[in-house]
């Protein structure tokens, strides 16, 4: 059985682990290097998980393991308040199809309306990765640019697709 929950300082250690994975294992998907993930410090990973009014992470527990992760992150401005931005989408490989990234999402989609009163999603997703891409359109996202040589990896760039969901 998989639970979703906010995370928290207490929980660091497992989503810095979880990182170094999806840098191993999605290059190309996450923005860290191995080594620049690698470099934080549990403090400074204690405060990224830390929930404030306009960032939560969440994770997809199996027990007491971490399986799963996503953000959820606003503008304190008031301008552009209405709107969050979703990142660091990942489920472990050996326990993708079971619908986590789902689950996740909807947990950070809910935390955004309901908590930010937010009426709009945004998020980056890379042009290539057609997993994602499917998953993030069978939930309501719709890509409105491309940002072309948005992140390089060794020798190549790779394109991001921007997507947004209208949530009102």
């Amino acid at each position: 059985m998989v639970i979703v929950r906010l995370l928290s300082p207490h929980d660091a250690e497992q989503f810095k682990a979880l990182r170094l994975v999806a840098a191993d294992n999605a290059p190309t998907a996450i923005w860290p290097t191995r080594q620049e993930e690698m470099a934080r410090s549990i403090e400074e990973v204690a405060n990224r998980v830390r929930s404030t009014p306009t960032q939560a992470v969440f994770g997809a527990f199996v027990g007491e393991i971490l399986v799963g992760i996503t953000g959820v992150r606003r503008e304190p401005l008031c301008q552009v308040s209405h709107k969050a931005t979703i990142w660091g989408v990942f489920v472990n490989p050996s326990h993708r199809g079971q619908g986590i990234a789902q689950t996740l999402l909807s947990a950070a989609t809910a935390h955004a309306t309901d908590e930010w009163h937010t009426i709009q999603l945004m998020l980056c997703v890379n042009a290539e990765n057609l997993p994602a891409k499917r998953l993030y359109a069978s939930l309501g996202f719709q890509t409105f640019g491309l940002e072309p040589r948005a992140m390089k990896v060794g020798d190549r760039f790779y394109d991001e697709e921007h997507m947004c969901k209208q949530l009102a």
